[in-house]
């Protein structure tokens, strides 16, 4: 008997031809640059979901007292789209959300939000090759997804036994109550990474006790952040190019801190002492107690973990009423913390500046995607570890990108990152629709060669050292790996974008 054929392919319409998801800068980014494409021929119809009521991401979210950017301003904009309204070198959060929302209006990006909308799932339809997009308000349908959703996006609450019993206020970084008033109140700050290092001399003197808890210190550099006069942004305002050039000077010297010193630590590793020199006396400027300066000293390499920028965070500690506390904390109570030697100091409100869920399931990606086989890539991820082909798509998830991915992030301006990363996806959208492909699928090969060569120039760098088994960062997940960083340059990565081999991925019609 002849064998039955094979069920024929149901074409189906989707709702939309391209579906972001997130409108923070890397959602609006991709946005901006499909209606450029669609201005010269390529897709119009696309959509940018998000489960908040306006644009800016993690910068919509974070309005805790001192929240600012931890990189001169200079980089902080598109390249295309340059600020020249930044009022201080290291621009407030207030000023950031505002810029996007800028974005959003000056390349016409509000008819094309559907804000109010959380993702729940996308599934991948094999029969259709069409992404199935679950949603708080009903189903969308899309040709291509990109998952746009920021790695800082996603509240992490520290696992420490009592902390659901604590009777007193509770408030994370992330998610700031600005009606809770901390004035005279005993406060505890449990974190001292990026967030921890903005907050905590916002509420010194504040609060009548303030309290913070470090498991691990921050290598913390000097902060020239002083208000960019007038004149200065008239100029930038009326000739670009001389803000160009200030981006250019200070995007280079922050590459070549990433790449020399961390990317390439086995071939230069005395430019991370050198570095690490300027953050100790720094710290030996700002803090004449030596007990106190050993506790804030980091034990582990420069690089090892994010670090930042600050003239105030090391002087709160001189203070009579802020208690530095390094003991480990056993258990929260209902009124306080206890500490590992026994003690237990009194607490009126909880601060968590204890960062954001990263290299874990359900936040990378930050809701299920399920592909080929009904395989969830955040799963796959976790069992095999995590490789992305180009830091942006997998064999197992066709028609997807996934900005911000496993080996995206490089020493360059964190808009050079997202402008990379919106460059491939659009290529490829563009390539799909001109050869009239339904799926797009990276090929197996180029993926791994690329997960391959990463995990290959990863044991040159900082982060294979040691000393950052000592750091608590969160560039490493659980299989030791540290996927979040990609060890090349930046300028690499943004000739790769615009150069990689549109045959790694496979088409079918």
């Amino acid at each position: 008997m002849a064998p039955s054929p094979a069920p024929a392919r149901r074409p189906v319409r989707p709702d939309h031809e391209v579906l972001i998801v997130g409108a923070g800068f890397s959602g609006l980014c991709a946005g901006i640059m499909l209606r450029r494409a669609g201005a010269r021929g390529g897709p119009r119809d696309f959509v940018i979901v998000d489960a908040a009521p306006s644009v800016g991401g993690v910068w919509r979210h974070n309005t805790y007292p001192g929240v600012a950017v931890d990189v001169p301003s200079a980089t902080y904009s598109y390249s295309f789209e340059p600020n020249p309204g930044w009022t201080r070198t290291f621009a407030p959060g207030a000023e950031v959300r505002a810029y996007a929302e800028h974005c959003a209006d000056e390349y016409g990006l509000r008819p094309h939000l559907r804000l109010n909308t959380r993702v729940e799932r996308a599934v991948f339809d094999e029969d259709a090759d069409v992404w199935r997009v679950t949603t708080d308000r009903g189903e969308l349908t899309a040709r291509f997804v990109i998952g746009a959703v920021g790695p800082l996006d996603q509240p992490k609450n520290p696992d420490i036994p009592g902390l659901e019993d604590f009777a007193g206020t509770v408030l994370h970084t992330a998610r700031w109550d600005h009606a809770h008033d901390l004035t005279g109140r005993r406060v505890a700050v449990i974190g001292t990474g990026a967030s921890g290092l903005q907050v905590v001399p916002e509420l010194a003197g504040r609060a009548a006790q303030l309290d913070v808890y470090q498991r691990t210190p921050i290598w913390v550099f000097p902060k020239v952040d002083v208000p960019i006069a007038r004149p200065v942004r008239a100029l930038f305002r009326t000739f670009p190019p001389a803000q160009r050039l200030v981006r250019l000077v200070t995007a280079a010297a922050s590459e070549a801190i990433m790449v020399l010193g961390i990317v390439h630590y086995s071939k230069a590793p005395f430019l991370v002492r050198a570095v690490e020199g300027i953050c100790r006396a720094h710290l030996r400027r700002q803090v004449p107690d030596r007990a106190l300066r050993r506790r804030l000293t980091p034990r582990y390499g420069f690089g090892c973990k994010r670090p930042s920028f600050s003239n105030r965070y090391f002087p709160a500690f001189n203070r009579p009423d802020v208690e530095l506390v390094t003991d480990p904390i056993e258990r929260i109570t209902e009124h306080g913390i206890v500490t590992r030697d026994g003690t237990e100091r009194p607490v009126d409100t909880l601060v968590l500046a204890t960062g954001f869920k990263v290299l874990e399931i359900g936040a990378m990606p930050a809701f299920p995607v399920v592909g080929l086989g009904g395989v969830e890539l955040g799963a796959w991820w976790d069992e095999h570890r995590y490789q992305n082909y180009e830091g942006l798509s997998v064999p197992i998830a066709p028609n997807f990108w996934l900005m911000n991915g496993p080996y995206t992030v490089t020493g360059a301006s964190w808009f050079s990152i997202i402008e990379a990363g919106a460059t491939h996806a659009v290529r490829c959208i563009l390539e799909a629709r001109r050869r009239r492909a339904r799926r797009m699928t990276v090929k197996q090969g180029p993926h791994d060669a690329f997960t391959a060569e990463m995990r290959r120039r990863m044991k040159g760098t900082i982060l294979a050292q040691p000393s950052c088994a000592r750091s608590n960062s969160y560039y490493f997940d659980r299989h030791g790996d540290s996927p979040y960083v990609r060890p090349q340059s930046g300028l690499h990565v943004w000739r790769r974008a615009r150069t990689f081999d549109l045959d790694d991925y496979a088409y079918r019609l």
